[in-house]
């Protein structure tokens, strides 16, 4: 995975973001603000624009600017939480210019492990935690048992897919969907949603 695929990658991201820029709103406006899909549309977007505009040289600095990206351009929680997560799987691959499969399981864990660290999330907390733990274990799993890149990514993107809906039944223990309590059950989170959307999006780009 060189430099170009992380590009593509982001570029998907932005794509499947904008599709589902209606439907992210949708499930925020149940359980927060009302803006994620639009905040996540704005950010990605500008991604989109910044990669254009300075072309990186290596994936890792596709990821960090990507990341650093989102930090400036998105409100709420969002932006730092993404950008957090790319730019920490970013500083991981540092200057290498192909990335093995392996290696991008080691980025994934390093940006789950500085969402967990800026937002004090776990598993079970209703928080886009609970797609992207249970994608970097099934990424990993996959590398460790020797799987091809396509079967890793299809598990990681599965194990999201399957984190996010089942936050459905769960009461909300941070962000602002906790403020509701027990009024947040029965609402996929829309943090988790977009998390899978974005494993989907690098599965995507995988398989072509």
């Amino acid at each position: 995975m060189d430099t170009r695929f992380f590009v593509t990658w982001m570029e998907e991201i932005t794509a499947a973001v904008r599709a589902a820029r209606d439907h992210l709103t949708r499930l925020d406006a149940a359980i927060g603000d009302a803006d994620h899909g639009t905040n996540l549309d704005r950010g990605f977007s500008a991604v989109a624009e910044a990669l254009a505009a300075r072309p990186p040289a290596t994936p890792g600095g596709a990821l960090v600017l990507a990341g650093s990206t989102l930090i400036r351009k998105v409100g709420g929680a969002s932006g730092p939480l993404y950008g957090t997560a790319f730019r920490e799987a970013g500083k991981t691959l540092g200057e290498t210019p192909e990335v093995s499969t392996a290696e991008l399981a080691a980025a994934l864990e390093a940006g789950l492990a500085g969402v967990r660290r800026l937002g004090g999330a776990e598993e079970g907390d209703k928080t886009m935690v609970d797609a992207l733990a249970p994608a970097v274990r099934a990424l990993a799993r996959a590398v460790h048992e020797g799987g091809t890149a396509g079967e890793a990514l299809d598990a990681a993107a599965a194990a999201a897919e399957d984190g996010a809906k089942a936050t459905i039944p769960l009461q909300a223990r941070k962000g602002r969907a906790s403020y509701l309590g027990p009024r947040s059950i029965g609402h996929e989170d829309p943090g988790a949603a977009s998390t899978a959307l974005i494993l989907d999006a690098l599965r995507t780009v995988g398989s072509r």
